[in-house]
């Protein structure tokens, strides 16, 4: 009782201003905590040096904590106690204004725009699962969004091959035949290909394309052969460009598909199809029925470019209103301030159901709200003097919505220097999309066109990076990246810090100049070893940023009495004296108070006080407030 008296003694005399309602951090400390490992299959357990529980904290305070090694789960701080876990989890960032896209980043921003423009060949799936407990072998497999097959269609498809492979050999004769009529029989040219022609294709040509079926390029794949051989031979070398001379001798990709649809027409081997030669295309027609009111068809391959509208005779495109109206795609990016959601908790709650296999009770909107709505960090409004950019800095949820329908859902911190990304979670429909992938795309270009704005801000964090975890190795593809040092908390680059993973699982990656002393020239990887990294992710990976790491378990509260075993060099005051408390309303220096505790209870608090300095850094430990309420 004494001690108390003593203590509420203290709290008056040393009552300060702060009870203005300042911005400022408030944190309450959970001690060291386990949780069951989610990134390896064992039955290990993964430590957490420290937890916290964060009433309140800014911005600032948040930036200092991620590049000390802190994430956050809603309010719930946790940094990974590297050298017990057994999977060590390194912070990741990269400085958005040096990123280098890799080819497979390349692919999914061209695939995204050709599935906006209508260009893009892709199958919706005809069912999706609405029963969680759906078996994962009913047929179809339509619980991981992929369209249910009638139990012909194996052997529909094995007769579509063979009549592919029997008119690509039938092609392949009447080119053989044509070519000693063209004075060319010492030429290898290519192997005829005939492909089948899709129904989304049919659907952009002229009425009565419905009937065509098969078509082959082949022409085209001809001239071009040709004309690599032309320059070799006397004619070409007298000013006449070998375009010129092919055309010249009737060996244009029109000309030459119309002599090879009258070869096909001699060897008469198309039984049940038509064919018809339009503008270098061979099109095979159902025998069925006419193949257009014209005579004549083309297979056109939409693109971007003009040349997918291009008027021939006989052939043609709806027309461009129609086309817009039918195919073209509308993507809005909206970016808000965290909060509830009733559409996006639909969208996780069957994301985390078809994706991750969760079962109903456990994707609750409760757990959603503590996992991805609840926030700690101190909105900060935007500013006209190029500190802040025009969003604020704060918690935010960036929605992707195509045509109205909200498809992914990007949950984000945005912090002076940085945008940490925490989530996403998006609709499995899509998943051909890549919206992972995608979105990590736009949030760092985000960045990059926000430094106009706020020029502090330039880093673009990937949350964890996990060496030992092939699931989590795809976020190295995003360079160049850097890794933090878990011991003296320096940034180094990923491709130092690689080879000293490759060794330990645990290592201080500041230790690498010992490293390049011993090989001065540093591991570049090349980028087809990265996007190798980045597809040995599972079934997943192709289709998602997943923050794994933001999936813990509520945390067990430990027992201090075991120290942590890490040796942090920056904390120079290691009793916890100039900590900021919190009593109430009051802000004071355990220093300052400590008298009014008991022997035993000021030993206690001081062993407590010394580890969360140890664990937040000197600096912050004085900055942030320390409730022990």
């Amino acid at each position: 009782m004494a001690g108390k008296t003593k203590r509420s003694e203290a709290s008056s005399s040393s009552r300060n201003s702060n009870s203005n309602h300042r911005a400022e951090s408030v944190v309450v400390d959970y001690g060291k905590n386990r949780s069951t490992c989610g990134y390896c299959k064992s039955k290990a357990r993964t430590s957490i040096s420290h937890g916290l529980w964060a009433h309140s904290i800014t911005i600032n305070d948040y930036q200092d904590l991620l590049d000390r090694g802190w994430r956050r789960s809603g309010c719930f701080l946790y940094k990974p106690e590297m050298e017990r876990t057994c999977c060590p989890a390194y912070t990741i960032r990269l400085k958005a204004g040096d990123f280098v896209h890799s080819k497979e980043q390349l692919r999914v921003s061209r695939r995204m725009q050709r599935f906006l423009d209508g260009t893009l060949e892709f199958k919706r799936p005809m069912e999706s699962i609405q029963d969680p407990n759906a078996s994962k072998d009913r047929r179809g497999r339509t619980n991981l969004g992929v369209s249910s097959s009638a139990p012909n269609n194996s052997e529909e498809k094995d007769g579509e091959e063979k009549t592919m492979c029997y008119l690509s050999d039938q092609v392949g004769k009447a080119i053989h035949s044509c070519s000693i009529v063209w004075e060319f029989p010492d030429i290898q040219f290519p192997k005829a290909s005939v492909k089948k022609v899709l129904q989304a294709k049919r659907k952009l040509l002229a009425e009565g394309s419905e009937d065509l079926l098969y078509s082959s390029n082949v022409a085209f794949q001809i001239v071009a052969t040709i004309r690599r051989y032309l320059p070799d031979k006397k004619e070409a070398h007298q000013g006449r460009q070998s375009g010129h001379i092919a055309e010249e001798n009737g060996l244009s990709p029109k000309l030459i598909a119309e002599k090879l649809e009258s070869s096909l027409h001699q060897l008469g081997n198309t039984p049940g199809l038509s064919v018809r030669a339009c503008n270098g295309h061979l099109n095979f027609y159902s025998a069925m029925k006419p193949a257009s009111s014209h005579g004549s068809a083309q297979v056109v391959n939409v693109s971007k470019g003009s040349a997918a509208r291009s008027e021939s005779k006989g052939c043609s495109l709806k027309n461009d209103h129609e086309y817009t109206q039918v195919k073209r795609q509308r993507l809005e990016i909206h970016l808000k301030r965290s909060s509830f959601d009733s559409e996006e908790f639909a969208l996780y709650r069957r994301y985390q159901m078809m994706v991750h296999n969760d079962t109903p009770d456990h994707v609750t909107e409760s757990s959603y709200r503590r996992f991805l709505v609840d926030t700690p960090l101190i909105f900060v409004p935007p500013t006209n003097d190029g500190t802040v950019p025009p969003c604020g800095f704060g918690s935010f949820h960036q929605q992707y919505v195509i045509d109205g329908k909200l498809v992914a859902v990007g949950v984000i911190d945005i912090l002076p220097k940085c945008l940490s990304s925490k989530y996403l979670f998006w609709d499995p429909d899509f998943a051909f999309l890549s919206l992972g992938k995608y979105s990590a795309l736009q949030e760092i270009n985000w960045v990059k066109e926000n430094q106009v704005h706020c020029p502090t801000l330039q880093y673009y964090y990937l949350g964890y990076y996990i060496h030992s975890c092939s699931k989590m190795r795809y976020k190295a593809a995003y360079c160049p990246s850097e890794l933090l040092c878990p011991l003296r908390y320096q940034w180094v680059p990923f491709d130092i810090s690689k080879p000293l993973l490759d060794r330990n699982k645990y290592a201080v990656l500041s230790d690498s100049a010992v490293f390049q002393d011993r090989d001065s020239s540093p591991l570049h990887l090349s980028e087809d070893a990265m996007e190798m990294q980045h597809d040995n992710i599972g079934q997943e990976e192709s289709n998602e940023f997943l923050m794994y790491d933001e999936g813990m378990i509520e945390p067990e509260y430990e027992s201090s009495d075991n120290e942590s075993r890490l040796a942090y060099v920056d904390v120079e005051n290691g009793d916890g004296g100039n900590v900021l408390i919190g009593l109430q309303e009051n802000r004071v220096r355990f220093k300052d108070i400590k008298h009014a505790f008991g022997p035993a209870e000021r030993s206690y608090l001081e062993s407590q006080l010394s580890r969360y300095m140890k664990v937040v850094g000197e600096e912050l430990a004085e900055r942030m407030v320390y409730s022990i309420e």
